[in-house]
């Protein structure tokens, strides 16, 4: 036996052993998976390529759990490059190591494994993984997070005849590390080629339907956007959808024939089987770019011979209707999330905002190549990741804090190409405005925290925006759009210790540097604030070899 594979076994075993204990001293649940990434062949846009799979599959295998589970995953990496994961929505309470990111943890080197254990810590819905290094993500590797309520806690619908994840996304023909060069260069990979849902292009005539339903039932379908550029209209034949849910907040259950997802975000819908017994497309396609992309797959009621109607439902136009329905978008203020009481005893637009931070996006040559980045700052990612050499204390040589300023420059100077890391005192309310200059859609996710989306509107924003936000039901997530030539407005606590990452999901910008770190450390340096370093963490650049730091306070 090799020392990798000993060294797997060897974990693997103190895992079911922590389980075991885990069970004996009253802890939730533990959830295993092992996971086989490798490269595959796959012909998705009438053309064979290369993509991520996970143990043969994709997308990769469906994470089903409850809330504050404890979820293990073995990692397994079988390509010929560096990999880690990271999980779009997962809080990680006190627990940024599991955060997947090159600013918080070492790659998963070929030919070795890593074991990641989080928990959905009260947290509820529908959210998605994927691989996070280089343009990984735009080859596959993702797949569906559904976390359900614990049995006590009410759900403001009933359940389900059953519960499916569409996952919708852009798609490129060209091979992921092409497209990484071509941005490395200083060009552009252009629009995407396709559309694909559950990893298909509804080109091939042969493919079985998405799913079978039965006439007179309910479904959830959480639908998420995994791509990397084009927001996306889902809509489905003869059907209307309930939305009940938006990235792990139960919303107020209005009706809709047609809903825009953007890149990163999910949402779930409930869709009754009520019309005539056959076939419906079930239809996404891309909004707001050029030569649209659109695919179909098929929902079949039992017993169905009857084919769909070709003719498939029009996606919506213009800008307006977007964000009209995103301002109907409201939070269910008596409905419980993740805990007993309901979502709306939290009175977030009664708290005094502490800090401002202003993110206006940055776009830029430098020697010639192109770099998106805030406020003049162009993140790059440094050799040692930032969470360890914080917690080393070595950051001398690896990143400076607060680089950044909270306002965008006056004059738009050159951009700085730095690690990009600012901090934010704990349990401080802050507003954070994102700004996109850009004549391109801009889609912005926050890790470790869910925020309130309040406001968004044309222009530069100023503080008289503020009498139109929404102070009293915007809807908690980790994800928000942000239009072009626009403005969106979040309100959060940071009330998570760790290293959390702020990024733009469209993966072009991100690759370039629209991204950056925010430090949150609590002055208690408590193990009720955030947990030690993993023993399992892998290590590189400067803190290998490195002795220790002390352990944080007991609880």
């Amino acid at each position: 036996m090799t020392t990798t594979r000993m060294a797997a076994a060897a974990a693997g075993l103190l895992l079911v052993a922590a389980a075991l204990a885990g069970v004996a001293r009253g802890e939730d649940p533990y959830v295993f998976f092992e996971w086989k990434v490798t490269y595959g062949t796959k012909t998705l846009l009438d053309a064979p390529q290369k993509v991520i799979l996970i143990n043969g599959e994709f997308p990769g295998p469906r994470i089903n759990c409850s809330s504050n589970n404890n979820i293990v995953v073995n990692v397994f990496n079988q390509l010929d490059e560096p990999l880690l994961f990271t999980w779009n929505g997962m809080q990680h309470r006190k627990n940024s190591w599991q955060d997947g990111l090159a600013g918080t943890q070492c790659p998963i080197a070929p030919g070795t494994n890593y074991t990641y254990k989080w928990q959905p810590k009260d947290q509820i819905g529908s959210f998605f993984y994927f691989p996070s290094l280089g343009m990984h993500r735009a080859a596959g590797g993702y797949g569906g997070i559904s976390v359900v309520s614990r049995l006590l806690i009410p759900v403001p619908f009933d359940p389900p005849a059953d519960d499916h994840m569409v996952l919708i996304g852009d798609w490129y023909t060209k091979d992921h590390a092409a497209m990484a060069k071509m941005l490395d260069a200083g060009k552009s990979f252009g629009r995407p080629h396709g559309v694909l849902i559950n990893g298909k292009s509804g080109k091939a005539a042969a493919d079985p339907p998405m799913f079978t339903v039965e006439a007179g039932k309910t479904y959830r379908l959480r639908v998420c956007n995994v791509g990397i550029k084009a927001s996306l209209n889902f809509r489905i034949q003869g059907h209307d959808m309930k939305l009940v849910e938006m990235e792990g907040s139960h919303t107020v259950q209005d009706m809709y024939d047609a809903l825009d997802v953007h890149v990163g975000q999910c949402l779930s819908v409930l869709v009754d089987a009520d019309q005539k017994p056959g076939d419906y497309y079930a239809v996404a396609s891309t909004r707001f770019i050029h030569e649209a992309k659109s695919v179909s797959a098929v929902i079949r009621y039992a017993g169905s011979s009857t084919p769909p109607s070709p003719a498939v439902p029009e996606p919506p136009a213009g800008w307006a209707w977007s964000i009209n329905q995103w301002r109907s978008f409201r939070w269910n203020l008596t409905a419980s999330a993740a805990r007993p009481n309901p979502q709306g005893s939290y009175h977030y637009g009664q708290i005094n905002i502490t800090r401002t931070i202003r993110l206006m996006v940055s776009r830029g040559h430098i020697d010639g190549k192109l770099k998106y980045g805030f406020n003049g700052v162009s993140h790059v990612d440094a050799e040692t990741p930032l969470k360890l050499a914080e917690y080393f204390n070595v950051t001398d040589g690896v990143f400076r804090y607060n680089q950044m300023t909270d306002v965008p420059p006056a004059v738009n100077g050159p951009l700085h190409v730095i690690p990009n890391v600012i901090t934010a005192e704990f349990r401080t309310f802050i507003e954070i405005i994102f700004e996109n200059p850009e004549k391109s859609m801009d889609s912005v996710h926050l890790d470790g925290y869910a925020f309130f989306a309040v406001g968004m509107g044309p222009g530069k924003w100023s503080a008289e925006e503020r009498k139109t936000y929404n102070l009293l039901d915007g809807v908690s997530r980790h994800s928000v759009q942000v239009y072009p030539r626009s403005w969106t407005a979040i309100m959060l606590t940071f009330d998570n210790a760790g290293m959390w990452n702020v990024r733009s999901n469209i993966w072009e910008r991100h690759y370039l540097g629209e991204q950056l770190y925010i430090s949150v450390v609590s002055p208690a340096r408590s193990l009720r604030d955030e947990y030690n370093m993993p023993e399992n963490a892998l290590r590189c650049g400067k803190v290998v070899g490195l002795p220790l730091p002390p352990s944080y306070l007991p609880a």
